[in-house]
């Protein structure tokens, strides 16, 4: 476990993995970090990186292979819950965000890595599949579908896009989301599944947070990131979520 610096941001170096825990966030304000993040490494011709780790009030995307029929709910449901559906640019199928997942925003020049979107996205899966090994959870990549399955069903999906060498979007792990939450998508690779629900019991965000950050860290061939709370560049936008 590494120790947290302060809030401020402080530049780690040139070939550092620098990692921001934002905790509950909403969707808009953390693509738009990613976004600004992005920008700011288009200039360099090192290898710094930065990942963007946080939760989602409940809100449902959509990827370039979803489809709004995976979504098990009317328009009009969809209006008394409260539940926005968003259509992206990433890879990958249909998403539902909700506390309880854990989101992965890697900002990282894959060219200077040496590796192409494929790659990129395979270190992502292996990344999630060994993070659940950690949980004591037995977990399969499925690369053509950008998933990680379960016994239970489907743990995570990775949607990534690349623009200028620099990659957007991520991963989204399960790990103690709410049933109610997990039954309203169906991603066409089976039922949506958990860590906790496949371990019948419960497992902590902070620890597969940390397993996550190792793991991505390793594969992406980055020494020990350097991991603060927050980025002086982040608007926190909180609202209340309703499980009912």
């Amino acid at each position: 476990m590494w120790n947290l610096l302060e809030p401020e941001w402080r530049p780690a170096g040139r070939d550092a993995l620098e990692v921001f825990l934002l905790g509950l966030a909403d969707l808009d304000s953390v693509l738009a970090l990613q976004l600004r993040l992005a920008a700011e490494l288009e200039g360099c011709e090192d290898r710094r990186g930065m990942l963007l780790i946080c939760e989602h009030p409940p809100v449902i995307t959509i990827g370039r292979t979803g489809s709004r029929t995976q979504i098990g709910l009317t328009p009009g449901e969809l209006r008394n819950r409260e539940l926005e559906v968003r259509w992206t640019n990433r890879g990958g199928g249909t998403v539902l965000h909700a506390p309880g997942q854990v989101a992965v925003y890697p900002v990282v020049p894959v060219d200077r890595l040496g590796l192409g979107v494929g790659a990129f996205r395979d270190r992502l899966l292996e990344s999630v599949v060994a993070a659940c090994a950690e949980q004591r959870v037995t977990a399969e990549s499925r690369p053509e579908w950008g998933a990680v399955m379960g016994r239970s069903g489907q743990l995570a999906q990775v949607g990534v896009g690349v623009r200028r060498g620099l990659t957007r979007h991520g991963l989204f792990l399960n790990v103690q989301i709410s049933p109610h939450w997990l039954e309203l998508v169906e991603s066409g690779l089976g039922r949506q599944s958990s860590l906790a629900r496949e371990r019948q019991g419960h497992v902590s965000p902070g620890s597969v947070r940390e397993a996550l950050i190792r793991q991505l860290a390793e594969r992406l061939g980055y020494p020990a990131p350097h991991v603060q709370t927050g980025h002086p560049w982040f608007r926190r936008v909180r609202r209340e979520v309703n499980c009912a």
